[in-house]
């Protein structure tokens, strides 16, 4: 690890185990509070609003997508100074890769596995899809969104 990277490390949280736990943590904050906006959001713009339920989610995930990616770029990584457009359109493009991810674990378990029921499509996308889906949100994010000078995309180095 180069001088600078350690620097930067003990700037975000002191030894390395401390700031990527510090990361994970920051990084769950801002997701669960994109969580709670697309379910708001979702629910009103389905229920009071009266809008179909892809339209209401569509506006919904942008809406979480802009929360989480705020709360990632003003807290969690806020020491990598992201500038202009272009971090948000990765981020926006991680996200939706991770729903992606979701409605893959749902379509396989539902079509390719007969596994019909709705404990089931709530394990593989909400449970299974969510897990994943997370992982690859944070992979994602950390490497390509909010990179460090001379850090390797993995967390463990």
């Amino acid at each position: 690890m180069s001088t600078r990277a350690r620097a930067e490390r003990q700037r975000a949280g002191g030894t390395p185990a401390r700031a990527d736990r510090r990361e994970v943590l920051g990084f769950a904050s801002a997701g669960l509070l994109a969580y709670a906006v697309d379910l708001a959001l979702f629910t009103a713009l389905r229920g009071p609003a009266g809008l179909g339920p892809l339209t209401a989610k569509a506006l919904s995930f942008v809406a979480a997508c802009t929360v989480a990616y705020a709360g990632n770029a003003l807290g969690t990584y806020r020491h990598t100074r992201p500038r202009g457009l272009r971090p948000y359109a990765v981020f926006f493009l991680v996200n939706a890769a991770g729903a992606a991810v979701q409605l893959l674990c749902l379509a396989v378990s539902h079509y390719g596995l007969d596994l019909t029921s709705q404990r089931a499509d709530t394990v593989s996308g909400a449970v299974v899809g969510m897990v994943l889906a997370t992982v690859l949100r944070f992979w994602g994010t950390r490497t390509w969104v909010f990179r460090q000078e001379g850090r390797v995309g993995s967390w463990t180095g």
